[in-house]
């Protein structure tokens, strides 16, 4: 037996060795992940299992491997692929992956940390992929197709979540919302056809009801008529037969009393009578009850068709309703480019306006200017003008001597001739001295001005022009202004 000198520190070190035994000893629960780490070249991960930590040497920490539920909501409208706003609603599950490698990543991520931390970052990752998911497909496939959306998502998303350690458990799409009622609308083209779809099938069941209502009380009709004949048929051999039976008794008595056999007769006859007028009473009766009959089912038929007319009649009002409710946007719509082309039309009308009058008061005022020239004009300059026009005028009054095709001198002499050639200096020589008598010029004494015999035995000059002439011009020249502008408001009133 060893010395008790030897077993103390024996007994001490096992003591010892299991004090750290029970001191380092951990074990994880199957939705807890124990990271330690310390010692070892890459942590040792103990899920669902038990292990042994060095103390003091080795760490262990804690990483939490339950769901982690995340509501994943578009924080504001993401335009879809037909370019609709719309907001999303999701209800998301993930949790940290207990494959080795990711769970390592996680370690990495999200040791220590708390549930909220993991759910804000995987939020937003959720969120990026689900914005970019709806802008790749159409509203109408992403309200039919739930499932078809939320596995792009999730297959979208995986990849970003795994690269942080975390797994996708399911992804379900709560709600799709938009704020201009197009989700609404898409289901209103259903609704109008199943509601169509039952009237059509309520308004034939109710005729086959009908129908089958008015077979029916046909068949019972036509079966009770039969009876009532089967009946009168059976009565009528039932009374034949009596008759047949009463005839041979009534024979045999009336061998015996011929008194008594009349007397039999006589009963038989009245019997006949009364069982006759019954019978067409009842049959008037039978009568009376088919009438009735037959005018209720006239009336069943009636509502019935009645009812069916008062549904259409309902419809094409609806119908009527609908397209003057068209006509009159329609016509709002005209009425509007109308009056838009009113507009445009009276601005331009103003615009030519104003051009005109600005255009009437600039010749306005070069007439003025020229009546001015024409006040400073001297004889020559008189003179010069008035020659230069004379060709002209005498060409107008010879113009009407052109167009004579054949002239005829009736008598004998020279003076017809002489008359038809004279014509034209005649008429010129009137033309001055008119022009002398009216205004005063006289183009005889303007033409021999400059003369020698004019300026010294006459003593005639023209200083310039007289003032009847400067009057009769600047009247004139109110007088075409005026007429000018009067031209421009009457073609701005009409452009209005």
């Amino acid at each position: 037996m060893p010395p008790l000198s030897l077993l103390i520190p024996i007994g001490i070190a096992v003591i010892l060795i299991l004090a750290l035994f029970f001191t380092g000893y951990v074990k994880a629960s199957p939705d807890t992940a124990y990271i330690i780490s310390g010692l070892r070249r890459q942590p040792k991960v103990l899920i669902g299992k038990a292990g042994v930590k060095i103390p003091f040497l080795e760490k262990k920490d804690i990483l939490n491997l339950q769901l982690i539920p995340i509501d994943v909501k578009t924080s504001n409208a993401v335009p879809t692929a037909d370019y609709i706003n719309i907001n999303v609603d999701a209800a998301v599950n993930v949790k940290i992956s207990d494959q080795p490698e990711l769970l390592r990543v996680a370690a990495q991520n999200f040791l220590n940390q708390p549930t909220a931390y993991i759910c804000a970052v995987a939020r937003e990752v959720l969120e990026g992929n689900m914005r970019e998911i709806v802008g790749k497909m159409d509203l109408q496939e992403m309200v039919s197709d739930r499932q078809k959306f939320a596995e792009l998502v999730k297959q979208n998303a995986e990849p970003d979540l795994a690269s942080m350690g975390l797994d996708i458990v399911s992804f379900n799409v709560q709600n799709f919302i938009d704020d201009s009622g197009v989700i609404e609308n898409l289901g209103v083209d259903n609704i109008v056809k199943i509601q169509k779809t039952a009237a059509i099938a309520r308004a034939e069941s109710e005729k086959e009801i009908a129908k089958a209502k008015a077979m029916a009380q046909k068949e019972a009709n036509d079966a009770q008529v039969a009876a009532q004949q089967e009946i009168a048929i059976k009565q009528n051999d039932l009374a034949v037969k009596q008759a047949e039976l009463k005839r041979i008794s009534d024979a045999k008595k009336a061998e015996a009393d011929a008194a008594y056999r009349i007397q039999e007769q006589e009963q038989r006859r009245t019997i006949e009578i009364a069982t006759s007028d019954a019978d067409i009473a009842k049959q008037e009766k039978e009568i009376v009850i088919k009438k009735r009959e037959a005018e209720v089912q006239e009336e069943a038929l009636n509502a019935s068709v009645k009812k069916q007319a008062d549904a259409e009649l309902y419809r094409r009002q609806k119908e009527a309703e609908a397209q003057k409710f068209e006509m009159q946007r329609a016509a709002e719509a005209a009425l509007f480019a109308k009056e838009q082309e009113a507009t445009g039309i009276r601005r331009v009308g103003e615009a030519e306006a104003e051009a005109i009058r600005q255009k009437g008061l600039a010749e306005a005022e070069a007439m003025e200017k020229k009546a001015e020239a024409y006040q400073k004009y001297n004889s020559a300059a008189m003179g010069e003008m008035l020659i230069r026009v004379l060709p002209d005028i005498a060409q107008k009054i010879a113009e009407p001597m052109a167009a004579i095709d054949k002239v005829t001198i009736i008598g004998s002499g020279s003076e017809g001739v002489s008359s038809v050639a004279d014509g034209v200096p005649a008429v010129m020589a009137k033309l001055f001295e008119t022009m002398r008598e009216t205004v005063g010029i006289d183009l005889n004494e303007i033409v021999r001005a400059g003369s020698y015999d004019a300026k010294v035995n006459r003593n005639v000059a023209v200083s310039g022009i007289p003032e009847s002439i400067t009057l009769n011009t600047q009247t004139a020249e109110k007088e075409e202004e005026t007429t000018v502008e009067e031209k421009d408001e009457d073609e701005s009133e009409k452009e209005r």
